[in-house]
């Protein structure tokens, strides 16, 4: 639970939470059945409790749900669910990053067998919650692990999407877990790459084999292999180039990565993880699609849910591709990493507790 605890707490730092717009959207529809349900709790409760409760004080709603304190209990508020709060749903889901196609067909899901009934914030929050998992059940994966030593990852993403953060962590954890982890900094182009991740060597004790600058990353990446064979590394991790600017230069360095370290071993590489920072929105789409045809991705990772990210992003990601989500971020330190459940994430997103 400590993650989800950062999770939820850090998600949104944007106004937009989702959350407070569920509960608006009920507020906006749901006046006359609070103030109904107020007239009745004072007409039920007993003389004393009347007395002590005026109506001109039990009417007064509190906070954005609009509850409705008197001496004796809450009452909440609930708007009907009809084509009105359909389309203001839809919009919130989209404001939030979840993408146009994504939202419909969630908010369809959601109203199916329901349209007429009244609803509180709450349950609108569990529906939305209990589809967000729904979509996402099946795509959380962790990284798989095999028998096969080393096990080559392939890490791709632009540059900026936290991409070598992500490598030193998942280096770390998984040294931790008593691997043995060699790390590769193959985006020769960026002295801070390489010494992120010797900051992240020297700290989990794993090796990392860098080369000068502008030297060539398919060079650096066999000489990994040649290392982590030597050493009988469990994990070899190699970093690459984000640059997008010029897809056909990356296209080629990433092919002749993947050629020379196949003449160590034909099978590799045996995951291509895809590093996505969800502050970019619905762009990260875009970027699976490049790196699909740049690469053979096996998995993703979404870092900065702790920026001003909205989330629903990683539903629309699911929702298309429907590629293994295998960890999400929300910091910098390590345990800010931790693999991706769909129960936890669909409960920050929407607001709700969980016990």
């Amino acid at each position: 639970m400590a993650f989800f605890s950062k999770l939820k707490e850090r998600l949104f730092k944007s106004s937009s939470k989702l959350d407070e717009g569920l509960e608006a959207i009920v507020d906006e529809g749901g006046g006359t059945e609070q103030a109904a349900a107020v007239e009745t709790r004072v007409i039920d409760a007993p003389p004393s409790a009347t007395q002590t409760a005026p109506a001109s004080e039990a009417a007064q709603p509190s906070g954005l749900l609009g509850r409705l304190v008197g001496r004796g209990g809450t009452a909440e508020q609930r708007r009907t669910l009809d084509d009105d709060m359909l389309e203001q749903l839809e919009e919130l889901l989209i404001a939030a990053d979840m993408g146009v196609d994504t939202a419909l067909r969630v908010t369809a899901n959601m109203a199916e067998g329901r349209l007429g009934k009244k609803l509180s914030a709450r349950e609108i929050k569990e529906l939305l919650a209990a589809e967000v998992a729904r979509v996402m059940e099946h795509v959380a994966k962790p990284m798989p692990l095999y028998a096969h030593r080393p096990q080559v990852v392939l890490v791709v993403g632009v540059n900026g999407s936290g991409k070598t953060t992500t490598i030193g962590k998942l280096a770390s954890q998984f040294k931790a877990a008593g691997k043995n982890v060699v790390i590769a900094a193959g985006d020769t182009f960026r002295a801070a790459a390489v010494e992120q991740l010797q900051v992240w060597g020297d700290r989990a004790g794993v090796p990392v084999l860098t080369a000068p600058e502008g030297s060539d990353p398919a060079s650096l990446a066999y000489d990994a292999m040649t290392r982590a064979q030597e050493e009988g590394a469990d994990l070899l991790m190699i970093d690459t180039a984000g640059r997008l600017q010029n897809r056909a230069d990356l296209m080629e360095e990433l092919s002749k990565i993947i050629r020379v370290i196949r003449k160590k071993d034909e099978t590799a590489p045996h995951n291509t993880l895809l590093v996505l920072d969800a502050t970019t929105g619905q762009n990260a789409l875009s970027q699976v699609e490049t790196f699909q045809k740049l690469a053979d991705v096996s998995g993703l990772v979404m870092t900065k849910l702790d920026g001003t990210a909205k989330g629903g992003v990683l539903v629309a990601l699911a929702d298309k591709f429907a590629l293994p989500i295998h960890a999400i971020g929300v910091g910098e330190q390590i345990d800010d990493l931790a693999p991706f459940d769909p129960e936890e994430f669909a409960a920050a997103l929407t607001g709700l507790d969980q016990s």
